[in-house]
């Protein structure tokens, strides 16, 4: 199993562009040389679809589990936290050509 290197980066840069071409998902790509970046100090997944009420987010926590919330206040907080991050973010076109170039660049 290879944990690192060129091989694994370009693989796991093709799922990324992969996941990019489904209707279904956006991948927005923050750059490092962005002037800031909101956060909450972990990684978190927004899970929405047409019924908000069932909009969930998947927290990955330090521990090595995930929590979910569901709460309309939680789920609150989350959605500003991504409306921050929105303009920091290329757009899904522009994201999608950025890991297109990382990959060739590899």
């Amino acid at each position: 199993m290879d944990f690192g290197g060129p091989s694994v980066a370009r693989a796991q840069l093709q799922h990324l562009i992969e996941m990019c071409e489904l209707a279904h998902v956006t991948v927005r790509v923050i750059p490092f040389g962005a002037d800031h970046f909101p956060s909450t100090g972990q990684s978190f997944d927004y899970v929405e679809g047409p019924v908000p009420r069932l909009d969930t987010v998947q927290l990955d926590t330090h521990h090595g589990g995930c929590g979910f919330l569901d709460a309309e206040a939680q789920l609150s907080k989350y959605r500003s936290v991504l409306d921050h991050m929105e303009p920091c973010a290329l757009s899904p076109t522009e994201s999608h050509d950025f890991l297109q170039r990382l990959i060739r660049d590899i």
